[in-house]
């Protein structure tokens, strides 16, 4: 196993890794809308979707693959009500449309709106 790690993208909250690359897959931990310049939570769904793409991004170029050789997300809601704009800005990134479970959760952490999870194949 290898850890993954980089500046690019927010710190851990908690006892675990940015992402591990671990028998040809990378599996990254849950990112939402924190802006990793200063910490802080983006405010609405849009801004933190977005910015949770943009972590996602930056964790995956550190581990050297590309939001095409993802195979499973798994997303959730703070209020399924965001669904449709959820979606509009996460199928900008994920082309290559992997496998996806979506769930609406009591709470996210931090007060996140939207926070995803991903499996990808390494090269």
């Amino acid at each position: 196993m290898e850890v993954i790690s980089t500046s690019n993208a927010p710190k851990a909250v908690g006892p675990y890794s940015q992402a591990i690359k671990a028998n040809g897959f990378l599996f990254l931990s849950g990112q939402g809308g924190i802006d990793p310049a200063d910490g802080r939570v983006l405010s609405g769904l849009e801004a933190q979707a977005e910015q949770t793409m943009k972590n996602i991004a930056a964790i995956l170029a550190e581990a050297g693959v590309q939001f095409t050789d993802v195979v499973k997300t798994t997303c959730f809601l703070a209020d399924m009500n965001d669904f449709a704009a959820f979606n509009a800005i996460y199928q900008r990134y994920f082309t290559g449309k992997p496998a996806r479970s979506c769930i609406a959760v009591k709470d996210l952490p931090l007060g996140f709106r939207c926070e995803v999870e991903v499996v990808a194949v390494c090269k």
